[in-house]
């Protein structure tokens, strides 16, 4: 069964096709700078003993149906395509972001679906419109599949209701559904049940540490959610490449206020112009862990902070779970910089966490154990796939509906 994953965002799809039940993706791509007159195309193709096969084609692309279209031919064209025809494709599964309260388990698409996924246009409006038309895309292209919807909130729906509601008054949660609920989960989720796996402990305690350009945790136990530092958007929480994390309610209202911000102003601010990007000037960990290589101050500030929150969350999340077996770093910055690891993990002995720094420092495709072996906790490394883990919803709700 060829399944075909779409992560479609403002201006760009994230692409991956699996020959289910093999869990290496037949090939892979990346469109960007849709809608542009110099959008680019990266095609991969992963043929027979490891090798590749890569394109890479700049050219005009005005929508998400005409980068669609491009990958369509990209995937048929012969010689070199991986399938003949667009029919050839039984399911298409689609990241949606936001699935509010709607959505706990992965969702074939109808059109009552869809009218939800729009009505939650307003608590995701830079993702769910993208993941939409992405959605609308592929029901013309791939007429024949069944169109499978994986929302990045659903994981989080297991949290007890102390966990998620905040103490405003009653009438905003039940009439406006202002609560909790989390982003990253299919990350969270994936990550979750290596650990499991690996502990051969199902009812692992777990903290998931998810460090992109977005950032998030999980506590998790049994398989199973139980809080997460993003909330009713994606700003709250740790401290990210731009987004400001946790904050004072009062300095909105001191922006908003004395300081005469507008809330376009103050969503600008907190969004785009915070964060990592604020305190350091730049929002790619790279460039600071050079920065504070050379000595600079702002990156010395920026790497402390950033790893403080991420111990500030780690002690909250072991209390949530009355204990702790593992934390996990994941997503590009969690499996790639040491550095980061390293301050998290530091003086946390009383939590049971003991870094073997010469394992940190290392390098290795996989799940990676970083543990000292007195160490009473685990500290993995996973590195994330969320195109495989949609694959696997996606063909695990197509059985159960056959």
């Amino acid at each position: 069964m060829n399944i075909f994953v779409i992560n479609s965002g403002s201006s760009s799809i994230k692409y991956q096709l699996f020959r289910w039940p093999a869990e290496q993706p037949v090939c892979s791509g990346l469109v960007e700078r849709i809608g542009s007159d110099e959008a680019t195309i990266r095609h991969t193709v992963f043929e027979q003993e490891g090798a590749t096969a890569e394109q890479r084609l700049v050219l005009p692309l005005s929508d998400h149906e005409a980068g669609l279209r491009e990958v369509v031919r990209l995937l048929t064209a012969q010689p070199g395509g991986v399938i003949r025809d667009p029919a050839e494709i039984a399911a298409v599964g689609h990241r949606v972001v936001h699935g509010g309260e709607a959505f706990a388990a992965t969702t074939l698409i109808t059109a009552e679906v869809k009218a939800e996924i729009r009505r939650l246009f307003a608590l995701a409006p830079l993702h769910n419109p993208a993941n939409y038309l992405g959605i609308e895309v592929a029901e013309q292209l791939f007429a024949q599949a069944r169109q499978v919807a994986v929302f990045d909130t659903a994981f989080h729906q297991t949290m007890p209701e102390y966990a998620f509601r905040y103490a405003l008054p009653t009438a905003l949660y039940e009439e406006q559904r202002i609560r909790k609920y989390g982003f990253h989960g299919t990350s969270h989720q994936y990550v979750a049940a290596q650990a499991a796996a690996y502990l051969q402990n199902p009812d692992a305690r777990l903290i998931t540490i998810h460090l992109g350009n977005g950032c998030s945790m999980a506590a998790v136990r049994g398989g199973q959610s139980l809080d997460t530092s993003m909330g009713f958007g994606p700003l709250s929480g740790l401290v990210m490449g731009t987004r400001s994390g946790d904050l004072d309610p009062s300095v909105l209202l001191h922006l908003l206020g004395p300081l005469g911000y507008s809330a376009e102003q103050v969503s600008t601010l907190l969004n785009k112009e915070s964060g990592m990007l604020g305190l350091a000037g730049s929002n790619d960990m790279r460039d600071i862990g050079q920065a504070l290589a050379a000595g600079d101050a702002r990156a010395a500030l920026a790497y402390d902070l950033y790893a403080y929150r991420i111990r500030h969350y780690i002690g909250a999340y072991t209390a949530t779970l009355n204990g702790l077996d593992a934390i996990v770093f994941t997503a590009g910055v969690g499996e790639n910089d040491a550095l980061v690891r390293a301050k998290v993990c530091a003086r946390m002995e009383f939590f049971g966490l003991q870094l073997d720094e010469e394992k940190n420092q290392q390098r290795s495709p996989g799940l990676r154990d970083l543990s000292e072996p007195a160490s009473r906790a685990r500290i993995l490394v996973i590195p994330t796939n969320e195109e495989l883990e949609i694959a696997r919803q996606s063909a695990e709700l197509l059985t159960a509906h056959a």
